[in-house]
């Protein structure tokens, strides 16, 4: 899979073999409706995968990506990248690009406790599982937002997240296939 904007348009990145990635169809969407210059802004990549929307968020310009991944191969398909890109150490710009290998809800609470905040947060959990809605809800118990934030979440469209009760307000739904794709913000 290849970066769609930005600084790394272009260069390729390296996709485990065992998940589901957003595709570059859905990749695009999010960044069309999220606006393609996110400078100075810091995001969380919640069941991060490959870490390619973080890669294209950065690539974009956001000061900061946290990504959060457990799953061994993932998380080793991520450090990966981050060498590829040359995203190892924090850059001369204070840009960085940070990865955790642990469970999002533990680092969610961890990043709450450490008084950290996000303007975007995208939240791409195995469809069907319900965990974007519980991720929906731990987000919406734990002060990591700035006021402005956007959450991204890309899930099944069996899920029925709409009905989901958190904190947000939808701004956009989009259906792709199989895949959905809803941006929440400040209700």
């Amino acid at each position: 899979m290849k970066v769609l904007t930005g600084e790394f348009k272009g260069r390729n990145f390296y996709m485990p073999v065992n998940i589901r990635p957003t595709q570059n169809m859905v990749r695009k969407a999010v960044f069309d409706l999220l606006g393609h210059d996110l400078s100075g802004l810091r995001v969380l990549d919640l069941f991060a995968g490959s870490g390619a929307l973080g890669f294209e968020a950065f690539s974009a310009g956001a000061k900061e990506v946290v990504a959060v991944e457990k799953d061994p191969l993932c998380l080793e398909t991520i450090r990966t990248n981050m060498e590829r890109f040359g995203l190892g150490e924090p850059r001369k710009d204070g840009r960085m690009f940070e990865v955790f290998g642990a469970d999002v809800f533990v680092t969610i609470k961890m990043l709450a406790r450490q008084g950290r905040k996000f303007d975007v947060v995208f939240l791409d959990p195995p469809y069907d599982a319900g965990l974007a809605k519980k991720t929906l809800k731990t987000l919406s118990a734990y002060d990591i937002l700035h006021p402005n934030f956007r959450i991204v979440v890309e899930f099944g469209k069996l899920e029925g997240l709409a009905s989901c009760e958190h904190d947000f307000n939808e701004i956009t739904l989009r259906r792709y296939g199989k895949s959905c794709l809803a941006i929440y913000g400040v209700k």
